[in-house]
């Protein structure tokens, strides 16, 4: 009878062996020495000695890796274990993903945190059922349209040349509903499409701007925040059976506590970047409220088109919807 555990202490020194470190594989787009990569940086080796070696995480940082979708075919391939990854890249996984980066859905930073609160569970429930694991959403702040013409009504964008993430169904979608067609590209190739003049028009926050290096490549800033971003670690759930449960748990101490760090510290670091825009000399296009007006509503129908092909499910944006309510009613009247 004492062969039976006996066999399965050899079957599990054989697929782990004792002192053996099992390595974790991370991509992200993200450059080395944004702030993000320093904190999981940081968290990795935090990691390693928590664990007296047993785990380690290795970065490849600036799209060394290739775009989400090479990325993601490496995940499956079992070359990588995970990705740091933006809010479009996180709905080629879990097309509910999009639903914080609807147009012109919220008001307010606050508004986004109350809504965050009931929904960031319920995304991250969803991604574990892919087999993903995140250890929590980080906001990357509103994103704006950056151009090298002055953008000021949403027809003034028929005329440009405009980028949309080659793996962002949401911004696609949402721009030919309004008949604009944009360019196709990876993350990867955008400052070089911005450079040769294949591209002239952005949509992105100011932290991804400087970060990327793209504001070095437009003049204007259109100050009228069009969606909300955000980007979560992802690692394959199946990467990490390999690890005893102790080490398991330390990494989800480590990653949640550094993803709530970088959660607050980007909404700090977006103001700084926004300042940083204007004393580069970039102009920011004010807008009446007239001229607002006309974005709103003619953007209204994007998310109707969301719910008709399937990449939104319903109950989750009416969801949304009665949030939004809900907080607005609290709020008092102007």
């Amino acid at each position: 009878m004492k062969f039976i555990p006996l066999f399965i202490l050899l079957f599990c020194s054989l697929m782990n062996p004792a002192g053996a470190a099992v390595k974790l594989k991370i991509a992200t787009l993200l450059p080395d020495g944004t702030g993000l990569m320093k904190a999981l940086r940081t968290a990795g080796k935090e990691i390693k000695t928590r664990t007296d070696g047993r785990v380690k995480m290795q970065f490849y940082p600036g799209g060394v890796m290739g775009n989400d979708k090479s990325v993601m075919r490496k995940i499956r391939a079992g070359q990588l274990h995970g990705a740091a990854l933006s809010s479009s890249g996180v709905a080629t996984l879990y097309s509910n993903a999009q639903i914080y980066s609807l147009p012109f859905t919220f008001r307010s930073t606050d508004e986004i945190d109350y809504a965050r609160q009931q929904l960031d569970p319920q995304l991250i429930a969803g991604l574990k059922e892919k087999g993903f694991i995140s250890y929590g959403l980080m906001d990357t702040g509103f994103a704006y349209i950056m151009s090298n013409t002055p953008i000021r009504l949403l027809d003034d964008l028929k005329g440009q040349r405009i980028w949309a993430p080659d793996t962002d169904k949401l911004s696609r979608t949402a721009l030919e509903t309004v008949g604009i067609y944009p360019i196709l590209l990876p993350l990867t190739d955008v400052l070089t499409g911005l450079q040769t003049g294949l591209i002239d028009t952005v949509t992105i926050p100011p932290i991804g701007a400087i970060a990327l290096q793209w504001h070095t490549q437009v003049k204007y800033v259109t100050d009228l925040p069009l969606l909300f971003s955000y980007g979560t670690l992802l690692i394959k759930e199946r990467a990490l059976k390999r690890i005893n449960e102790g080490d398991r748990a330390i990494i989800s101490e480590v990653m949640v506590k550094v993803a709530k760090t970088i959660d607050q510290q980007n909404r700090k670091d977006n103001i700084q970047a926004t300042k940083a825009l204007g004393k580069q000399g970039i102009e920011f296009v004010t807008l009446t409220d007239e001229q607002k007006q006309d974005w709103w509503s003619k953007v209204s129908g994007v998310t109707l088109d969301m719910h008709n092909n399937g990449s939104l499910k319903l109950s989750l944006y009416e969801q949304l919807l009665q949030l939004l309510d809900d907080y607005r009613q609290q709020q008092p009247t102007p």
